[in-house]
């Protein structure tokens, strides 16, 4: 098991606001959650930025990573514009998850309905290195569904 990392989190409005949660023991993710005044009903295709009612503070070396919640999606085709979406260490503003309704019904998010999970990862930072040629694989420039699968 990995070690705990501290994550700060600002409750921006107290009534409406939730404190994110793991679910479970072995939830990989927390889960978010709904900060709304009133019940916010998306029609097929119409996407809309939620608010979470959070600011956090991740700490330095890693980033949230916004991921739909797999139940919504199955059952109300309920998925993430931008899945993942990435929220930076340097970020202080509230979350707002970006939802969009796939299904063929209208979907409507209640106030302090969980609605997407917060996984906190460490971040690989890279040095680019310019050149003028990339080494050969076996794969090379073969693209979507070049390997067969």
């Amino acid at each position: 098991m990995a070690a705990n990392v501290a994550l700060e989190v600002q409750l921006l409005r107290e009534s409406l606001s939730v404190m994110p949660s793991y679910a479970t023991a072995g939830a990989a993710g927390l889960d978010l959650y709904a900060a709304l005044e009133a019940p916010k009903t998306l029609q097929p295709g119409e996407r809309a930025a939620i608010p979470t009612g959070i600011a956090i503070g991740l700490p330095a070396g890693y980033e949230g990573q916004v991921r739909a919640r797999s139940g919504l999606a199955s059952r109300h085709g309920i998925a993430l514009v931008n899945a993942p979406g990435t929220v930076d260490e340097d970020y202080r503003g509230e979350v707002h998850v970006l939802i969009v309704n796939l299904g063929q019904e209208a979907y409507t998010v209640q106030p302090k309905d969980r609605i997407a999970q917060l996984v906190v990862a460490p971040v690989t930072r890279v040095a680019l290195v310019q050149v003028e040629e990339l080494g050969e694989t076996e794969r090379g420039a073969g693209g979507f569904g070049s390997t067969g699968r």
